[in-house]
């Protein structure tokens, strides 16, 4: 599968997806969208991938949409754009953002779709939309304040202000930094980890959470009760207890 301005690599049940636009940072525009939304439905396909790592090319991650495509978006391509951080939001599989520069605008939106994210030293995050008279239109209004509280949301996304790696850990938007030269290593460590588990119940887990964080509490643990119930009909739950009481390492087929 050959892309132009995205790199997918496989290896040991883990997917890779690289940015690879360099010279525009990394800019998202329609081609990349395309090329991205069609490398993650062929990882959801693929049984093999248990875990996916998004970073980026050269000076970002992601360092927003492409603007020289702005005076060609109409109203209604912009109501109709891939929304990324949709994507591998609502991915069945477990999605690490490995983010090692500039990670705006669209570039923040898809890192907050991630379940985790990992920060390089060198990596600076922000919503500078308002900066040309627009707002944040991939979830950036809504998941950044999920993630770092209402008030802090709203002076980031009102002032366009870019923010530390450092800072980002401070108020909860990243999970952890590590210098540029150990960030890959780390994603990748803590996939491994992830791939050693049932793809099922992280399948399961992944749903519960996210359920959880777009309802209330109650409709969320009901939720939870409902996938708890299913994942005690997995083969991968018999297999679970069985390798724990066996003394043994589990063997999970993520059914």
């Amino acid at each position: 599968m050959a892309f132009e301005t995205i790199i997918l690599e496989k290896e040991e049940g883990i997917a890779t997806i690289t940015f690879n636009r360099p010279d525009a940072m990394n800019a998202l525009n329609n081609r990349t969208r395309a090329e991205f939304a069609e490398a993650v439905a062929d990882i959801a396909a693929d049984e093999s991938v248990k875990v996916l790592i998004l970073t980026g090319s050269g000076k970002a991650f992601v360092a927003g949409s492409d603007i020289k495509e702005f005076n060609q978006t109409t109203p209604l391509a912009a109501h109709n754009i891939l929304r990324l951080g949709a994507i591998v939001e609502k991915l069945e599989k477990p999605v690490i953002a490995a983010v090692n520069g500039f990670c705006l605008g669209g570039g923040c939106e898809i890192a907050m779709g991630c379940d985790i994210i990992i920060a390089s030293e060198k990596a600076r995050f922000g919503q500078p939309e308002i900066n040309l008279g627009i707002i944040p239109g991939g979830g950036g209004t809504q998941r950044l304040p999920r993630l770092i509280g209402a008030c802090r949301a709203k002076e980031l996304i009102f002032t366009g202000d870019i923010i530390r790696a450092d800072e980002a850990d401070r108020i909860g938007l990243v999970n952890r930094v590590v210098p540029p030269e150990e960030l890959m290593n780390t994603a990748r460590e803590i996939a491994q980890k992830i791939v050693s588990k049932s793809p099922a119940a992280l399948k399961l887990a992944k749903q519960a959470i996210n359920k959880g964080m777009q309802t209330g509490l109650e409709t969320g643990l009901d939720y939870e009760k409902e996938m708890y119930s299913l994942s005690l009909t997995l083969e991968d739950k018999k297999e679970g207890v069985g390798a724990f009481l066996e003394k043994r390492k589990p063997v999970f087929t993520g059914r």
